[in-house]
């Protein structure tokens, strides 16, 4: 049987995004306390798979996931699984709002609900927890009747807490997006795919990253993503994280990396996936033109005699 990680403990939305998957569900789970040592461990064989949140609708990106990713480890995404998230204020049987002087959670997950805690809770410090599952199983553990976690739904099932307030985010459409990695395989394409790259510069040069975007331009490639993170060698120098539509097997796709590779001193190649955005775009089913009929003039080119 395969075997999965994801950031834990039982409870966290990334297991709730694991759930979502009937493959995925049905693999040994791991649930690890921190998002570095999920992918570490799938890229030391200690299991098959792992799933680790990657952007929020509200906060942005995960930086834990870009930057092992980008530096840490060698790994593929191979599936994007994007999930609506909703966040309750949790705490123990019969506690009410004025008893509350502390709430614990996720970094990014109670600042998803600023207003709500300055509206409500102006005055009770935040306190970070690894996830927003390890401050539910925190609090449980506790019994802390002046404390408060923010936390999905299914951890006041886990933990016996109590939801005294539901859907306290500050958009109720809040969307997280996950990824699926693991260990050398690419995925195969299916006509409405996303890859994602990581492209150091040669040197910090004016036009340099208008020089790298031309090559997506130039053959219709529509970025989906383009995010600078520090490369962790020197104050100033940065690498881009890029997502664009398409799959590496597409040849417009393949020869773009090329010229990239050409221009830049490193590309990273970390996927190509199945997109769960919307429907196959316009230069998408262009592109899939174009491959067949390439494939069409291969085929007479091959009757030369």
């Amino acid at each position: 049987m395969h075997s999965i990680a994801y950031l834990g403990p039982t409870g966290t939305f990334t297991e709730q995004a694991v759930l979502t998957q009937p493959d995925l569900r049905i693999m040994k789970h791991m649930p690890i306390d921190d998002i570095a040592r999920v992918l570490h461990s799938v890229e030391a064989g200690d299991v098959d798979f792992g799933v680790v949140a990657i952007e929020n609708m509200i906060e942005g990106s995960v930086t834990a996931t870009l930057d092992t990713l980008a530096f840490d480890t060698n790994l593929m995404i191979q599936r994007e699984i994007v999930m609506h998230v909703n966040l309750n204020l949790l705490v123990q049987p019969g506690v009410t709002l004025d008893d509350i002087k502390c709430v614990r959670s996720y970094p990014v997950a109670y600042a998803q609900c600023r207003s709500y805690l300055i509206n409500n809770l102006p005055y009770a410090p935040l306190k970070a927890a690894n996830s927003t599952a390890e401050a539910a199983k925190h609090l449980a553990e506790s019994k802390a009747s002046n404390t408060a976690a923010i936390a999905p739904r299914r951890s006041a099932e886990v933990y016996g807490l109590e939801v005294l307030a539901a859907n306290i985010e500050d958009h109720v459409e809040n969307q997280t997006r996950f990824v699926l990695v693991g260990r050398n395989r690419i995925v195969k394409p299916t006509g409405h795919d996303k890859t994602t790259i990581v492209v150091y510069q040669n040197n910090d040069a004016p036009g340099s990253l208008v020089g790298l975007l031309a090559e997506f331009s130039a053959r219709s490639i529509n970025l989906t993503s383009l995010q600078s993170r520090p490369t962790k060698y020197a104050l100033g120098q940065y690498c881009f994280l890029i997502d664009f539509e398409g799959h590496i097997a597409d040849d417009l796709v393949a020869d773009t990396l090329k010229r990239l590779h050409m221009k830049s001193a490193k590309v990273k190649f970390i996927g190509s996936y199945p997109s769960a955005y919307g429907e196959c775009s316009e230069q998408q089913r262009k592109r899939a033109s174009t491959s067949t009929a390439e494939k069409w003039l291969s085929d007479i080119r091959s009757r030369i005699s």
